[in-house]
């Protein structure tokens, strides 16, 4: 019986001056996206609490590794896009799609403002069933309350690999800012999406 006792009263001992157990850290998510010159598509999801990282890189192509000289002349089937690391306990899927949308043109194929061809398409590149349906949902729900009259093209299709791009195009925007703002300004980029979006352009 004092056996017994003993062992009880050491299990209590220990449970009250054993620390809580800190919280495992949320499994990360992807979200692959492309809408046109990768130097734009990262800024709007840096600032996103919950967004770990923004990537660019080259996707939806047939050619390993590729360099950014031979996806800009075209002919590798890869698209300029971003990688995003999300968390999703913090930030939604769904709220990722309503950023991308309001940062591409989604009413033209195989460009993106001024610049194009097929790596210049815009696209959303699903990694599961679950972003797959949400992809889907998303963009039909946008074709009933578009606020333009075009149809909507921009492609949703399965994510293949991903290749981040050579370091000097990461955060560009960060890097070398006036270039960037004169390239975003003198592409169209923003004034075609007010067009599109009003005061929803961007955000």
């Amino acid at each position: 019986m004092r056996i017994l006792l003993c062992i009880a009263l050491a299990l209590i001992v220990l449970t009250i001056n054993t620390p809580d157990c800190p919280a495992a850290p949320a499994k990360l998510e992807k979200a692959t996206f492309a809408g046109g010159c990768f130097w734009c598509m990262e800024a709007p999801f840096d600032k996103l609490e919950g967004v770990a990282s923004v990537t660019s890189g080259y996707s939806g192509g047939n050619l390993v590794n590729p360099t950014y000289e031979q996806v800009s002349a075209g002919g590798t089937g890869h698209a300029e896009a971003v990688q995003i690391l999300f968390d999703p306990t913090k930030i939604a899927y769904s709220r990722l799609l309503e950023i991308f949308w309001h940062n591409i043109d989604p009413t033209v194929k195989d460009r993106q403002f001024c610049d194009k061809g097929h790596q210049y398409r815009s696209a959303i590149f699903y990694h599961s069933a679950e972003q797959h349906k949400a992809a889907l949902l998303s963009r039909e729900a946008l074709e009933k309350n578009k606020p333009f009259k075009e149809p909507i093209v921009t492609a949703i299709t399965p994510a293949g690999p991903f290749y981040p791009a050579e370091e000097y195009h990461q955060h560009y925007y960060k890097k070398n800012p006036l270039r960037y703002k004169y390239y975003r300004g003198g592409c169209g980029r923003d004034k075609r999406l007010k067009e599109l979006w009003g005061a929803a352009a961007g955000h």
